[in-house]
């Protein structure tokens, strides 16, 4: 992906904040866009198709994670990268993040050098690769990794992108058990910190769209994919 055709989507209320992420990123060569509230950042991001949005959580008209919500479940814009900008580190927030889809969240104050990093490493990995069609086929369950879509007895289910990645590396072994931190390296990548919790939300909202099927957890050291069910 060259740097001069990746745009990236600032939605911040507070324009210095805008002006100054919007001035690092146009050094290191990115076309940036800007919106000042979730309901613009929606309009903009069906319009423009951003490569990345830099999201704040509070802003007015729609905060940040309920604009995820719904930019994510827009077909063309499910995988689109959504990195959190936010002044609050609480660890209910950092959940709330992810769970509404985020890839990543980034306190504030922010610093240009960190900022920059982590948006070339989130977008490396979104970088789409040359791959032959990849299915996982189960009685009931079918994983198609080329379009990231999951079939559960016949009927179709949403997975947010963490999620299917998720179900997609403990599928893709049955019976190996994968622990904790290689689930974090594997699905959310060595740049990005979250708390540990965050696997066990992923988790249980997999659990809850396949029936509590499946997924087994090995107490005290991580998860494995069942197909004896």
């Amino acid at each position: 992906m060259e740097k001069g055709k990746t745009k990236i989507l600032i939605v911040d209320d507070e324009q210095d904040i805008i002006d100054f992420i919007s001035y690092n990123l146009k050094k290191e060569g990115y076309t940036t866009l800007f919106a000042t509230n979730g309901k613009d950042a929606i309009k903009k991001a069906k319009v423009h198709f951003p490569d990345l949005i830099l999201m704040d959580i509070m802003m007015p008209e729609l905060d940040g994670i309920q604009a995820c919500r719904e930019i994510k479940d827009i077909k063309k814009l499910k995988n689109t990268p959504i990195v959190f900008l936010t002044a609050r580190n609480e660890e209910y927030t950092e959940l709330a993040s992810f769970n509404a889809g985020a890839d990543d969240f980034i306190t504030k104050p922010l610093k240009p050098r960190i900022l920059t990093s982590r948006i070339k490493a989130i977008l490396k990995r979104n970088e789409p690769k040359d791959v032959i069609s990849e299915q996982l086929k189960f009685e009931d369950l079918l994983i198609n990794k080329e379009n990231y879509e999951v079939t559960y007895k016949g009927e179709f289910k949403r997975f947010p992108k963490k999620e299917f990645d998720l179900l997609y590396l403990l599928a893709s072994k049955p019976g190996k058990v994968f622990p904790r931190d290689q689930i974090l390296e594997k699905v959310w990548g060595n740049d990005v910190l979250v708390v540990d919790r965050t696997i066990d939300v992923h988790i249980r909202k997999i659990r809850e769209k396949l029936e509590n099927s499946f997924i087994t957890t090995i107490k005290g050291v991580g998860y494995k994919f069942n197909i004896d069910q």
